[in-house]
């Protein structure tokens, strides 16, 4: 019976071979990468051999106007991301388990998700021909119908925050949708018809019994969301404003910040203490919100 054992685990084990590899490289390995934050790192030298510097990085990049900027843009985009996502996704997961089995729920089911199949590079050029400002189908278009004239939309920093939120949406609600139509799809029917039977409406069904069953799924997911609130989907803030530098005030973000200081100014070791900086900051966050949460309803907490 042991060795039977012994012999089901090692098959476990090789199955789970590729993604415990995939983390350690990944995730685990590039952790050592995190000294460079604290040391005046040389090439010459390597990391090792480089001489400690305490935390002249941090200041250096807290000195400067950087660290508010890209730390407000990542938190003020992840939390309208949160916010208007989570009713988007929820909305549209509604919508599509009223809709029922037929045909065209399908089709629209598969439109919604299309958006989170296609790169962000191929979106960014998809958006690229409609906010162009010499061809672009919005200032050829659209603008002219409502006698506005047209303008460069990647030098205008004031429509960029509602842009970015909407090609949010345009990207991933059809995906998270699915995580809350597959919760609601379990719902007990009974449940329906019971509250059918008592006069409720379908809006009040929604209201008194969809809603209140997904609030599970929903903390879980605005859980999982908060502990990455420190970090930036990096294709939709860098890749789709065409990596503007006239709209660095309002797209900058850590990630980009960081990716910024190491490819283009290849500065090393501000790069580092920005990215322990986001590190320190998603884990303090996320343990605040679930302690939080485990006080108000500990069997929705994560941990």
């Amino acid at each position: 019976m042991k060795k039977k054992k012994t012999s089901n685990t090692a098959s476990l084990l090789i199955i789970a071979l590729p993604g415990i590899l995939y983390l350690l490289i990944n995730n685990y390995i590039p952790l050592f990468g995190l000294f460079i934050a604290f040391k005046d790192y040389k090439f010459s030298k390597g990391i090792w051999k480089s001489d400690w510097c305490g935390l002249k990085n941090f200041r250096l990049l807290f000195i400067s106007d950087d660290a508010f900027v890209i730390t407000r843009n990542t938190l003020l985009y992840n939390l309208a991301f949160i916010v208007v996502g989570t009713a988007a996704a929820v909305l549209a997961a509604i919508a599509l388990y009223e809709l029922g089995t037929s045909l065209f729920t399908k089709i629209f089911q598969s439109g919604l998700l299309l958006p989170h199949l296609i790169s962000w590079i191929v979106a960014s050029y998809l958006f690229y021909a409609l906010f162009n400002s010499s061809n672009g189908f919005f200032n050829n278009t659209i603008l002219p119908l409502f006698g506005i004239e047209p303008f460069d939309w990647y030098t205008a920093k004031g429509c960029w925050p509602i842009l970015l939120v909407l090609i949010y949406l345009w990207k991933h609600t059809g995906y998270t949708a699915i995580v809350y139509l597959a919760s609601i799809s379990g719902i007990d029917r009974e449940i329906y018809e019971s509250a059918a039977l008592d006069g409720a409406t379908r809006v009040q069904q929604i209201r008194h019994i969809t809603i209140p069953l997904l609030k599970p799924t929903i903390l879980t997911m605005v859980l999982m969301n908060v502990g990455r609130i420190f970090y930036s989907d990096f294709g939709l803030f860098y890749q789709i404003p065409m990596d503007s530098g006239q709209l660095y005030g309002v797209t900058q973000t850590i990630d980009t910040y960081v990716y910024r200081a190491l490819m283009v100014n290849g500065n090393f070791t501000v790069s580092a203490a920005a990215g322990f900086y986001q590190s320190i900051c998603g884990f303090i966050l996320i343990v605040t919100v679930n302690y939080i949460v485990k006080r108000i309803s500990p069997d929705n907490a994560l941990f």
